[in-house]
Order: C-alpha cells, then sequence, then structure tokens
C-alpha cells in the first residue's frame, strides 16, 4: 500500500495535465516490473473509457499478478494528491492495500485465512512481491511514496544500496566486482543522500566507496538468491520507515462541525487512527471489523464548498467520528481506502457504500458468485450447506481473471463427490468442451438447473446455489494476535471444568507507548485435550461480540478481570442483598442475552457462576451493580448441566437461542435464591429423571417472579419468552409494589420506586466513608498524629482521588477536642492560598474521625527545597513569600491567629504555587479583643513564637507576623538547619522586611497588607531587573 501522496503513479496518460480531458486519446500503462521481461515496461490500453478497476485487472494480467491478489492494487492521481475508488474511470495504478507485517514469522506474521489449522497462507506470492520490491525501490530512490529517510540514517541507506548492488549483481550474472565498476553506489541512494555524499570531500568519499567494497567482498561469499535480498531490501525498507504502506488524509474545518479529529490515517494492521487537535499522538478509532457502517453526505453551499463531504464512521457500540473533507474525491479516496481493507480483512462481499462499490463485486452479488477461492474452500462451503446432489458453487478462477468455475456435489455409487466444471468467458460464457453459450453467467445456470450436465459419466441437474454469505472466511488476511510473550502469569484463582484459572497482564505496544491490563487467564487442562476444539469456539464467539454486560475477551483465552467474582458465590457471601438489586442484575442479564439474540448467537452456559460482579453497586446512592456475562467455557457432561441445560439439547445436541430461555428461568432462581444451586444432592440419574418427568423447580413465593422463571423454563422451546418480553416483565418487577415472604423469613418491603433519587437521603457531600479509603504511603508524621497518601476510591476501579488524610494517633485521643476545632476551622477557610478541606471522615461507630485534605504532590516547603534548590530563584522566593502573606492576611480577616507558621506547615502546589497547612493550634480572637491569651501552652513550637507570645501567652496577628519573618528566614536559607543564620547573607530589602517583622514591641510590627505590599514591589523590582 501507498498512501495518496506516497505512490509513483504506474501509468501515464500521453496528455500530461487532462486528467478530465473529453479527448479519446490512448493510455500508456507504465509498469514497474515485468515477470516476462524481468524489468518495467509499458503497454497501450486503446480507449480511455474504461474503470479504475478494469485498469487494475489489466495491469495484473501484463504483470503476472493473479486474481487473489489483483485487488490490493488501485488507482491514483497523476499528481499523487488522492486515490480513485474502483467505481471511477481510469488513471494511474499502484499497489494500495499493505499489511506492514506480511512477511513476519510466528506471532508478528500477518497470514491469510486457511482451512488448516497447521498450515499458514502468505499474504502475497513472488510475483506480487516482484512488484512490491520494484514500486518500493522506485519510492526509495526517487523520495516518494512517504519514504524520505534523514540524512542521519546515511548508514542505513549504504546498507540498502548494497543489498540492491548485490542483488544487481545476481540478476544479471555478474560479480560484485564487476557491478562496481559499472554501476555506482550513489544511484541506488536517495537523491538527498546522493547530493548530501557529493558535498562531502574527496578523502570522506573515498573512504565510503572502500567500506562499501569490503563488505560487498565479504557479501560474494554468501549463496543468497535474488528472491531473498528483494526480501531483506523490503524488511530493511519497513525498518527504515515504519509507516510506510499507510496514509494520512488531513481534514477540513469549515466550522460546520465541532470535531476534535484534525486528520486520519488508515493501515492495513493499525486499523483507522485519529489525531486531535489536543495532541500530536495518533489514537486508534477501531479497527475494519468493527465498523458498522459508513455515509457520506453532502454540505450546502453556503456552509462550505459544493464538493465538501462529511463522512460518518460508526462502531459496533454506536460510537461516530465525522471526518469532513475538502471535496468529494478525498471522502470517496478515504471511504474507498477503508472499505477495501474490510473486505480484505473482515467480509469479501461487503461494501459500505455504491458510489465506491467495485462493478465486479456488484455482478457477483446479482450472479451469487464466490471470489477466487480455491477448490478447497469450494468444497467446505458446500459441505456447511449440506451437501445435497445437484447443489453448486460459483466461483471465480483462483489464477485467471476471465475463467470461472462451477463447483458441484454429485452422488456418485461411492458416496458424495465434488467436480468443477470450467467456464470460459471471451465474447460471451461457456463451460469447457460445450458449444453452448450465454450471454450471462445466470442464464448459464438457470440453463443447466432445467437441463442434464454429464460430470464423470453421471448425469448430473444443477440444485439449490450455494450463495457467499456475509462474513465467510475465504482467503481473508489475518493479522497478528497476542502470544504468551506478552502476557505475564500471576497467582492462580484455582481451576475450571477443563481449565487452569490464573490472574496476570496483558501488554500491548501501541504508537510506541506501552499499556498493561489486568487479565483472567484460562489455559486448558493437559488431561482434557480432545476438548481443544470446544475451547477455542468459545473464545472464538466472545473475542468477536462486545457489549457493556458481556466480559470482554482480549484473545484466547485472555479475558478482562472482575473485581467481586463470580456472582453465586459473592449472593452466599452477601446474604442481605436487597430484592432490587437482584432485579437490576437479572434485568442486566436479559439485556445481554437481547444483544446476542440480535446477533443470531447462542451463549449455552448461562448460569450464576457465569456471571462477574464488576461493582457491587449502592441504593443508597444510586448506584447500581454491574454484572458482566462470562465466556461460554467449554462443552461439559449434559448431565452435570441439569437443570441449566435445556431439556432438548439431551437429543439434539445443539445449542439453540432457546435454550438460553431456559437457562435464564434457571439463573434468575438461582440469584433469588441467594446463590444456591437447584437439584443440590442429586445425582446424574435423578437430575435426568427430573427432566424425564417435566419436573419444575420449586416455585418462588413472589408470584409475578415465579411466573416469569415457569415461562422461561417451559419443556416446548416455541413457548419460551424472546428476550425483549422477559425484559419488559422484568421492569414491571422493578416498578411494581410488593411485598414477598422468603420460606425462612421476610424478604425486605417494597422498593419498587428504589430508582428515585428522592426516595433516599443523599450523602453528604463532605463526609467520605472510611471503605473506600484506599492506603497508598505515608506523607509525615508528627507528635499527635499522621498525614497519609489515600485514594478515595467508591467505584473500586482505581479512577478515584488522591487525597491526604490527617488522623490522630491512638494514644493522642485526648486532644481530640482540639482535633475536632481544627477541622472546623479549615472546614471554614476558603482560599487559594491554604490547603483546601475536602471533608471528613469517621470509623465505624464514629470512635475516630479523619481529616480528608486536597493532596499537594510537592509536599512540605522543606523538602521541596531540598529536591530543587538549583532550580529555585530569588524571583520565585518573593512569590513563594507573597503567597503566604496573603494566605495570612485571609487568615487575619476571618480574625484567626495560626499560632503555628512554619516553613514545615508551608505545603508546595507547583513550582509556582504554595499553600499554608495545619490549622491545630489556630484559635480565633475574640471579637472584643485584639489577642487570644492561651492558658495551657502545652507542646509549643516556641522558636518561632514572638516574646510576647513566651512570656505572657499572648497571641495575636502581630505575633504570626513575628513567625513570617522566621519564615523568611528559612525561605531565603533554603530551610538549610546546618547553616549558621549569622553566615546567612540576604538581600538588603528582604533583611529589612525580617527585620520589621521582629520588632520586639508588638505594636512596631507592620500588618501582613503592609508586608503583602513591600513583597510585592521587591517582586516588581526583580522582574523589571531579569528584564533589563
Amino acid at each position: 500500500i501507498m498512501s495518496e501522496e506516497e505512490e509513483v503513479p504506474l501509468m501515464k496518460s500521453e496528455r500530461a495535465g487532462s486528467q478530465k480531458s473529453s479527448c479519446d486519446s490512448a493510455l500508456q500503462v507504465h509498469l514497474y516490473y515485468s515477470p516476462s521481461l524481468n524489468s518495467e515496461t509499458t503497454f497501450t490500453i486503446p480507449t480511455r473509457h474504461i474503470t479504475a478497476e478494469s485498469v487494475c485487472v489489466l495491469a495484473a494480467k501484463a504483470s503476472g499478478i493473479l486474481p487473489v491478489f489483483h485487488n490490493l492494487f488501485a488507482l491514483v492521481s497523476e499528481d499523487l494528491s488522492y486515490w480513485y475508488p474502483p467505481t471511477h474511470v481510469f488513471f494511474s495504478v499502484c499497489l494500495r492495500f499493505f499489511f506492514s507485517s506480511w512477511f513476519g514469522q510466528g506471532s508478528k506474521a500477518s497470514y491469510r485465512f486457511s482451512l488448516s489449522r497447521g498450515r499458514i497462507c502468505a499474504v502475497l506470492d513472488y510475483c506480487v512481491i516482484d512488484y512490491l520490491f520494484a514500486q518500493a525501490r522506485s519510492d526509495f530512490l526517487s523520495g516518494h511514496g512517504g519514504i524520505s529517510p534523514a540524512l542521519s540514517l546515511q548508514q542505513e541507506c549504504l546498507g540498502m544500496a548494497v543489498l540492491d548492488l548485490w542483488r544487481m549483481a545476481k540478476e544479471r550474472n555478474q560479480s560484485l566486482g564487476e557491478i562496481c565498476n559499472t554501476t555506482s553506489y550513489k544511484s541506488c541512494l536517495p537523491e538527498t543522500h546522493r547530493q548530501d555524499i557529493q558535498r562531502m570531500s574527496r578523502l570522506a568519499r573515498y573512504q565510503i566507496r572502500k567500506t562499501l567494497k569490503r563488505f560487498l567482498k565479504k557479501l560474494g561469499r554468501c549463496s543468497a538468491g535474488e528472491r531473498s535480498l528483494k526480501l531483506k531490501y523490503l524488511m530493511e525498507l519497513s525498518v527504515l520507515e515504519p509507516n510506510y504502506g499507510s496514509e494520512s488524509f488531513p481534514l477540513h474545518h469549515s466550522g460546520w462541525l465541532e470535531q476534535r479529529v484534525k486528520a486520519v490515517r488508515v493501515s492495513g494492521e493499525g486499523g483507522i487512527q485519529i489525531q486531535t487537535k489536543e495532541s500530536q499522538e495518533w489514537q486508534t478509532f477501531c479497527d475494519f471489523p468493527q465498523i458498522t457502517d459508513i455515509s457520506i453526505k453532502r454540505l450546502s453551499q453556503e456552509q462550505m464548498p459544493l464538493e465538501g463531504r462529511v463522512v460518518t464512521l460508526t462502531r459496533q457500540d454506536d460510537q461516530c467520528m465525522e471526518a469532513e473533507f475538502h471535496t468529494l474525491t478525498e471522502a470517496l479516496s478515504f471511504v474507498s481506502l477503508v472499505d477495501g481493507y474490510f473486505r480484505l480483512t473482515t467480509d469479501s462481499t461487503h461494501y459500505f457504500c455504491t458510489e465506491v462499490a467495485p462493478p465486479s463485486l456488484l455482478e457477483d452479488i446479482q450472479n451469487y458468485c464466490h471470489g477466487p477461492i480455491t477448490s478447497e474452500f469450494a468444497v467446505h462451503k458446500l459441505k456447511k450447506a449440506g451437501a445435497k446432489n445437484g447443489m453448486f458453487l460459483l466461483r471465480h478462477s483462483p489464477k485467471d481473471f476471465d475463467k470461472y468455475f462451477l463447483t458441484v456435489c454429485i452422488q456418485t455409487h461411492l458416496g458424495v463427490d465434488y467436480k468443477d466444471c470450467l467456464i470460459e468467458k471471451n465474447e460471451k460464457f461457456s463451460l469447457a468442451g460445450i458449444h453452448n453459450s450465454f450471454c450471462s453467467i445466470n442464464q448459464l445456470t438457470d440453463f443447466y438447473q432445467h437441463s442434464t450436465l454429464l460430470m464423470s459419466d453421471i448425469p448430473v441437474t444443477l440444485g439449490k446455489c450455494c450463495p457467499p454469505r456475509p462474513k465467510g472466511r475465504t482467503f481473508l488476511c489475518s493479522k497478528p494476535t497476542n502470544q504468551n510473550q506478552h502476557l505475564l502469569f500471576g497467582e492462580s484463582l484455582g481451576q475450571g471444568s477443563f481449565t487452569h484459572i490464573f490472574r496476570g497482564h496483558k501488554t500491548d505496544q501501541r504508537d510506541e507507548v506501552t499499556h498493561t491490563t489486568e487479565v483472567l487467564l484460562k489455559v486448558l487442562d493437559a488431561n482434557h485435550k480432545n476438548c481443544w476444539e470446544s475451547f477455542f469456539e468459545a473464545a472464538s464467539l466472545m473475542s468477536q461480540i462486545s457489549h457493556k454486560h458481556l466480559l470482554l475477551v482480549y484473545d484466547i483465552m485472555v479475558q478482562e478481570f472482575v473485581k467481586h467474582g463470580a456472582l453465586d458465590l459473592y449472593l452466599k457471601k452477601s446474604m442481605s442483598v436487597s430484592v432490587s438489586w437482584k432485579l437490576d442484575v437479572a434485568k442486566q442479564l436479559a439485556c445481554a442475552l437481547n444483544f446476542l439474540e440480535e446477533k443470531n448467537i447462542a451463549h449455552g452456559n448461562i448460569c450464576a457462576k457465569n456471571l462477574l460482579l464488576a461493582r457491587e453497586g449502592d441504593p443508597s446512592s444510586d448506584n447500581s451493580p454491574f454484572i458482566k456475562l462470562s465466556d461460554p467455557g467449554t462443552s461439559m457432561t449434559l448431565l452435570d448441566r441439569i437443570p441449566w441445560v435445556a431439556p432438548e439439547v439431551l437429543d439434539t445436541l445443539e445449542i439453540e437461542l432457546e435454550c438460553d430461555k431456559w437457562s435464564f428461568g434457571t439463573t434468575l432462581w438461582e440469584i433469588f435464591n441467594n446463590g444456591e444451586a437447584p437439584l443440590q444432592g442429586l445425582d446424574l440419574i435423578q437430575k435426568q429423571q427430573f427432566y424425564e418427568h417435566f419436573s419444575n423447580l420449586p416455585a418462588l413465593e413472589w408470584t409475578e417472579l415465579a411466573d416469569l422463571i415457569a415461562q422461561c423454563m417451559q419443556y416446548q422451546p416455541e413457548l419460551r419468552p424472546s428476550c425483549r418480553s422477559i425484559i419488559r416483565q422484568v421492569n414491571s418487577l422493578i416498578t411494581s409494589d410488593y411485598e414477598i415472604l422468603h420460606a425462612t423469613g421476610t424478604l425486605p418491603k417494597s422498593d419498587g420506586f428504589w430508582r428515585r433519587p428522592n426516595m433516599f437521603k443523599k450523602q453528604q457531600q463532605d463526609v467520605f466513608e472510611e471503605r473506600y479509603l484506599r492506603f497508598i504511603s505515608i506523607l509525615g508524621k508528627g507528635n499527635f498524629g499522621s498525614v497519609e497518601l489515600c485514594r478515595y476510591d467508591p467505584w473500586g476501579d482505581n479512577t478515584g482521588d488522591l487525597v491526604a488524610v490527617k488522623e490522630l494517633q491512638s494514644n493522642k485521643q485526648a486532644t481530640m477536642a482540639d482535633f475536632q476545632r481544627e477541622i472546623q476551622t479549615i472546614s471554614s477557610l476558603h482560599c487559594d492560598y491554604i490547603v483546601k478541606y475536602k471533608g471528613i471522615c469517621y470509623s465505624t461507630g464514629r470512635l475516630s474521625t479523619k481529616l480528608v485534605m486536597e493532596y499537594l504532590p510537592y509536599g512540605s516547603l522543606i523538602g521541596y527545597m531540598e529536591k530543587h534548590r538549583q532550580n529555585v530563584c530569588t524571583r520565585r522566593l518573593l512569590l513563594f513569600a507573597s503567597q503566604i502573606c496573603k494566605g495570612m492576611e485571609y487568615l487575619q480577616s476571618m480574625r484567626y491567629v495560626h499560632r503555628d507558621l512554619a516553613a514545615r506547615n508551608i505545603l508546595v502546589a507547583s513550582d509556582t504555587l504554595v499553600k499554608i497547612a495545619d490549622f491545630g493550634l489556630t484559635k480565633i480572637i475574640p471579637v472584643d479583643k485584639e489577642y487570644y491569651r492561651v492558658t495551657q501552652p502545652g507542646e509549643s513550637p516556641v522558636f518561632w513564637y514572638a516574646p510576647e507570645s513566651i512570656s505572657e501567652l499572648k497571641f495575636s496577628h502581630k505575633s504570626d507576623v513575628w513567625s513570617f519573618g522566621i519564615v523568611l528566614h528559612e525561605l531565603f536559607s533554603y530551610c538549610d538547619i546546618s547553616r549558621n543564620p549569622k553566615r546567612v547573607i540576604f538581600f538588603f530589602q528582604v533583611h529589612s522586611i525580617m527585620m520589621q517583622c521582629w520588632e520586639f514591641n508588638s505594636e512596631d510590627r507592620p500588618s501582613f497588607s503592609s508586608l503583602q505590599d513591600l513583597i510585592e514591589n521587591n517582586l516588581l523590582d526583580e522582574r523589571e531587573g531579569c528584564k533589563g
């Protein structure tokens, strides 16, 4: 594949620059490679009235490309600006659809689907590889095709030149020495690198030639063939240019759409990726199998140019991407690219838009004709369809564009056999060796459905046609899957019926970023290898569907990890679960089954232990539980699964959609019996007799619920309700008013309106529940308590907020009253320079209280200075001082005196913001006084206290000013307590402010408002000094 701006055209019109001329000039097609000439060549198409798809077919025939591979090619405009859909009339052809790991090995290899599990079919054959090499080499030398290696990669480019010279020698049957004498190594380099080498000194150029000759001399003894060298060249090119083969589409922004996406990129293995306005990183929007619909719509002329189009791409989860293109041509180029990849990887018979539908595909759909599949695939399809005598399948020849095959099922005396009849296409269609000819294939098959055809001396009349089925896996391209090297096994979580279960982690590399996901790993037990087919079938089923109540399967067999485990175990442990909780779980299960029913998928193993609880839920906060239905698992003895398995399965051994309705009824019975399994204690014979006697499970005492279970567990499958009917009935139970009795007691009274928020007392916003606080680390410890870093995670999914939690030490509970006052104080403060109060947390029985505050990641000012001293300039010190002063000014306005202002109680929120913390000693000054007198000094930070506080126990705003002066000293000495205070050299202005704060007479000290002005003036002077 090449992107629209990356391609060199293979075909050039004789009238250059006249792409849409009405002149009937011929087309000269330039091919990079012709197998007959082993070089490039040209041929002429006598008419220009030909579709892009037809040109590709003609070019493929001339290049020796088989029908299986020709759909990798497409047409590109002569100026390389965009690609044309298959329906467009003509122009230039290049290989467009590309899988970057087509040459890989093991888990990193792309391959084509094969019926044999042990056989791998390559994405490309040698003819395509020869052509791709010629095209890629041309792009490399010319700088087109998105290949423009930087000059810093000169050594790698020289390595490419060595491979090219070596390949030339093999092709021409010459020695490497002879090639070096006739061909310059610079002719094998990109133009920019040739010019760069030409600018080098003669000595440098001589050294390069000498090095290359030495390498070529060593390589001359190697026996690598011509095609091996081409493969090596392509592999090295993929390393040099990892995005080779992807196409990027810059989007138009007219203002009609409020789109965040500014560019879209499409590649064979990366799917569809987007680049937003906020980030330069490419983010995956979806892979091709996840697309459900693509539409193109025109915008009005007033809003944007008439040619402009909006393409809407919808995923399976109903998420949409809208992309605005400046012209219809650009939009069709993008849609045809996605459409082509979808047919290559997902469904070869599907197209999204008629505007880009290949004419041959429309013809095949009309004729019920398969693509160029092999006889092996054709026989396999006939067998799956029933393989009755006369049943036939029409298919394209995998080797010839003008031939078709009829693969017919015939009955011989030895049994069922399959024969191929060749259909030739000249001007008309005819069977090989038969003179009858027909204008269309439909006429041919209609004729032989009413006439006898002799095949191997057996007369056969064509019967039922086996048409292509949607999403049939016939020679589709498959991409790499996860392998064990990407999985890290953890602790064992037990054993299933046929599997060992482990906790683990899945690691993905996307866009050069490593993503780790916690997963559940299922490993098939070595003693049950005979179950591998059922095991892989279950994984394949669940990995293709996605729903919020279906367990996400990443791979075979890697599943998302669900926190609370199996529902039956949870119900047994949590006996007090409400009826409304259980009904909510039942409704979620019904919704998941409805999703499967819409896709015509039968699960086959629905039970409480296969329901995993992702979230517990809390009715008091209107937070419902959340369950996920796990994979069906492997088939086991059916009698063991009574009464979950439907009775008819014992006879037919086939799982149908109606079987899941029976299983739902049994699971519903389980849920309302607190996870107890039905028919416990019965042996296999007794369980079988349960069905033989048309028995029913004990009816629940809630009549409406018991009736629903009875409907689901009807012995006549056709009488069971649909999933939509089940959802409707569960909804009626949720909204009903009821009072039900358990066999052993009373169920909770009616909570039929439990979803209404006004029926419950809302939780206080500032009260945190202790069970949701997840401890992370200790932030600090003091004489009275400690501060911990916690995550408040009520959902249990590790997405909660980080908070700082202060708690008194257990032996300091006597100071609880002071702690309560501190909480009351900080909860009343609302200032940008004071640590924010978030709430309180009570222990069980409210025996203790915790203070919950915002978490400031940089910690205390002392720790910050120790780590970032080299990056803290005088201007930042003044900024911090100003912010502390503003915070203290706010406290003064609220009549609070801090009493513990020190660097240890200043927290750093960022490199430009500090906040005041720790209000354990804070007091409020009475309205009729200017100070507060302490009666019990207790443990006090006397080294920060003003003289009057030490001698008279008097605290006022002026005593906080004294402490602020000491904080200034700490700040400008970088909190280095080892330094002698007398030897610290301060700026004159800062020293002057400190001296004013330390006036012995408190009345002579400035107010925080005056200090703020002084510091701001110094900060302004410092900024102007920096500018100067």
